[in-house]
């Protein structure tokens, strides 16, 4: 049976006082059982996510990853820097990159890669626009979207990655997906992967990133395909954050 695993995206927020504090009401608050937790943090917080997280079950990451090991990229993060200071986790392809920094599939595909290839779990997330849903296009843009990542991994390599399935319709927008509505894409996702790794796709956790919340998570985490959260706004909270993890 998947473990169910919450994961927090701090996005571009924090500061060493408030992390401080956030990082341990969540300590404080969290009981280890049917889910795991971690916290993906912007990379000048790493190492004092290192430093107040070490010695507990809760896990960290980065919120994006360089497709180079190194060299003359400045401005990006390789994997080794990530791993440098505990990581377990990077974000790719989440839709503000896609979207405010132009990544395409191919990009976010090799982001994956070099994550994989370092020996961090990759989460990567797949999405459409409200322009792409109301066109019909759900389907045919996440599925593009994972193909892309497919076609790099070796089979597997896809026991080594999550993915987070972010409607960006409904994240911001007062828009919300129903638990059926999600389930739909999440079944669609471990349907692909399975033609790939019929083991991998049984055993992959998808996380939903859809503006989840203490309010709803119980009725989006009862559906047999979302396996988790990836939590934007409720993760800034410990008692939100907390809340979901409850919930699963």
């Amino acid at each position: 049976m998947r473990r169910k695993l919450v994961i927090g995206n701090w996005k571009m927020n924090g500061s060493r006082a408030a992390n401080s504090v956030l990082l341990s009401g969540i300590v404080a608050g969290f009981k280890s059982g049917k889910a795991d937790a971690a916290v993906c943090v912007p990379a000048p917080y790493l190492a004092q996510c290192e430093a107040e997280l070490a010695e507990t079950p809760v896990a960290w990451g980065g919120q994006d990853v360089s497709a180079y090991a190194a060299g003359a990229y400045t401005g990006e993060v390789a994997a080794s820097m990530l791993l440098d200071f505990g990581s377990k986790f990077a974000i790719v392809g989440h839709s503000e990159r896609r979207a405010y920094h132009g990544e395409n599939n191919e990009l976010v595909a090799q982001k994956a890669l070099a994550a994989v290839n370092a020996g961090l779990v990759p989460v990567v997330c797949v999405g459409e626009t409200l322009q792409q849903r109301e066109a019909g296009k759900t389907a045919v843009t996440v599925c593009l979207q994972l193909q892309a990542v497919l076609d790099v991994l070796d089979t597997a390599a896809l026991e080594k990655i999550v993915l987070a399935y972010e409607p960006v319709w409904a994240i911001g927008t007062g828009k919300t997906a129903t638990p059926a509505m999600a389930q739909e894409v999440h079944a669609l996702l471990r349907k692909q992967v399975a033609e790939r790794n019929a083991a991998a796709a049984a055993g992959m956790q998808i996380l939903y990133g859809g503006s989840m919340k203490p309010e709803n998570a119980k009725d989006l985490l009862a559906q047999p395909d979302i396996d988790g959260g990836l939590i934007g706004g409720a993760a800034l909270k410990a008692e939100d954050f907390l809340g979901i993890i409850e919930a699963a």
